[in-house]
């Protein structure tokens, strides 16, 4: 029996405030491969905030920047910076799944209200999260825009960067709130927990996290949430919430079926990716056994592997794309594994270190 009292649908749309909408567009277009398929701003009747809709396959983003100084989205920008405010689901019946989670202990960010245009009818409530996140609940109906009322449809161009969908999307809190929020996420949506981290799993010589993962029924929504552990120097989680004053969404990780593809195209349009060192493929065939994929061609971007009783898969992170560091993404290719790179953690919080050293940050 499936557990899903708010009737969760799926991950409609991941919205950013950010402090200049046009720009954060014409970078995640050019950078990533998405398409703008859709727009509210003044020339559309929008008086208080231009936002741009970004599509690539069944990845939605939207980024919205604010048109007045007292706008309370420069609240947010000032606190975080550029970063995620509403990770927004699709639900089959909004007042059902916001009186539900209120029920269920969530606390109310936006009451049930209607969106209305030439197009139809959407209800949107909305509920808080960690940090300044929230999770917009919407029904959709009948509706048949290009995204939601107020927005008109644009023409979408270019050829994407295969990204086909979000895998999960990963929030830092700060250091005791990992259980509390991994039950909030439990009794509120009735998600599981669906694997976790302790800090003998994720460390190295300097720093450490824990994470516990949470999932819906169906595995196609995915929250690991992740606070600080104790470690010789500061790691990246308290660098995150230093930067972002407070705990917020650390990065979102993309889906893609040929990550060499996807990497190189990325690559070549100017995203940068941290690098592991090169003896970690030097002792990759032996710790993960036999691959489809050449491992020069993987070492040469510096995509990460792992494996586990399922399958493997294959990974790569990029660095900040702020300049806080703050929010960053990560590509991932899954062949049998429903992991997250476990055997991965060390070389890549190495990685994180040397950049986190740079900054001056360790």
């Amino acid at each position: 029996m499936t557990n899903n009292p708010l009737h969760l649908k799926r991950i409609h749309h991941v919205e950013f405030w950010v402090g200049n909408a046009k720009q954060a567009s014409y970078y995640y277009r050019k950078a990533f491969g998405f398409s703008l398929t859709a727009y509210s701003g003044l020339e559309t009747g929008n008086r208080s905030a231009a936002s741009y809709v970004l599509g690539q396959n069944k990845t939605t983003f939207v980024m919205t920047t604010p048109l007045s100084s007292d706008s309370h989205i420069n609240d947010f920008i000032v606190q975080h910076g550029d970063g995620v405010r509403d990770i927004a689901f699709e639900v089959a019946d909004a007042d059902l799944a916001y009186e539900a989670a209120i029920e269920r202990g969530a606390e109310s960010a936006m009451e049930p209200h209607d969106l209305t245009d030439e197009h139809g009818t959407v209800r949107r409530a909305a509920i808080k999260t960690y940090g300044d996140t929230i999770h917009s609940l919407i029904s959709k109906g009948e509706y048949d825009g290009p995204f939601l009322p107020g927005y008109e449809a644009r023409e979408p161009a270019g050829g994407g960067a295969g990204l086909l969908r979000i895998d999960h999307i990963v929030g830092n809190v700060e250091l005791g709130k990992m259980n509390e929020w991994a039950e909030w996420y439990s009794k509120v949506l009735g998600f599981k927990r669906y694997i976790s981290f302790d800090d003998k799993d994720i460390s190295t010589e300097y720093s450490a996290l824990m994470s516990i993962v949470m999932s819906d029924d169906s595995f196609s929504i995915k929250f690991p949430i992740n606070e600080p552990a104790e470690g010789r120097k500061k790691s990246q989680i308290e660098e995150y919430l230093d930067f972002n004053n407070g705990p917020g969404a650390q990065h979102v990780a993309f889906l893609t079926d040929d990550i060499i593809a996807t990497v190189k195209r990325l690559v070549a349009s100017g995203v940068d990716f941290l690098m592991v060192p090169e003896s970690y493929y030097e002792e990759l065939p032996s710790r993960v056994g036999e691959i489809d994929e050449a491992v020069d061609a993987i070492a040469e971007l510096g995509v990460l592997v792992d494996r586990d009783d399922e399958g493997y898969l294959l990974q790569l992170f990029t660095k900040p794309v702020e300049d806080r560091p703050t929010l960053f993404y990560e590509i991932i290719q899954r062949k049998g594994s429903r992991g997250f790179g476990k055997g991965n953690f060390k070389a890549l919080f190495e990685a994180l270190e040397l950049e986190q050293d740079r900054r001056g940050n360790l």
